[in-house]
């Protein structure tokens, strides 16, 4: 996989959330995808990397951005009320890109991101123009019912999942029964013996290629 140069990017602005995170730039400077992480990580997790980086190689820039929780706190989970403020963190994100590039806006998240990234779009449908969700949480380990799908027959935005076929928030039969409560085009892209983290040993060199190859068929963006 080809590296690309990943550029610093803080933005603290009085009154708003902050951002800070690195683009990854591609040639052109057209569509866009700002990337975020899950509960337990950071924006330099090796799957948001390797993703920017296949990402602005086929041609879309890419920031990969820590959210508000993480940036007040290196380690440990988010608690229930930091979720408005990371919402506030992507959409600041989501901004800041659109006043710097004039293509098709993209969002995306793994597992808390991803889901806090899908209630944001829910809300405000004009926000982006896609969603990528990596291992949507669907619900937590080992409590099937406890499902997270209140906003979906709200998400109005296009919208690509991808999920590993051994994680435990949710398996595939059970993402396909819930994304038929989202009313916009949505699509399950199954990474088979994956877990939650989807990127492993074994699928390492493939997986982001795989990933990025879907992301711009769902979009049509060959």
């Amino acid at each position: 996989m080809t590296s690309v140069r990943a550029e610093p990017f803080d933005d603290v602005a009085s009154g708003e959330a902050p951002v800070h995170g690195f683009i990854h730039h591609a040639k052109a400077k057209g569509d866009f995808v700002v990337l975020t992480h899950g509960a337990g990580g950071n924006c330099n997790g090796p799957l948001l990397v390797a993703l920017a980086d296949t990402f602005a190689v086929a041609g879309l820039t890419t920031l990969r951005c820590d959210l508000p929780f993480r940036q007040r706190r290196p380690t440990g989970p988010p608690s229930p009320s930091d979720a408005k403020h990371d919402q506030d963190g992507l959409r600041r994100a989501v901004t800041l890109m659109r006043e710097k590039f004039t293509g098709h806006a993209f969002l995306g998240g793994s597992s808390y991101g991803g889901r806090q990234a899908s209630m944001l779009v829910a809300a405000e449908p004009s926000l982006v123009e896609g969603l990528l969700l990596l291992s949507y949480p669907l619900h937590p380990p080992g409590r099937p019912t406890q499902l997270r799908t209140e906003h979906l027959s709200s998400l109005r935005t296009p919208t690509l999942l991808v999920s590993g076929t051994r994680d435990a928030f949710g398996s595939i039969a059970e993402l396909e029964a819930a994304i038929k409560l989202i009313p916009a085009p949505a699509k399950l892209v199954a990474i088979e013996g994956a877990g939650h983290g989807l990127l492993q040993k074994s699928n390492r060199s493939e997986l982001p290629g795989r990933v990025v190859q879907e992301f711009q068929s769902f979009f049509d963006l060959h």
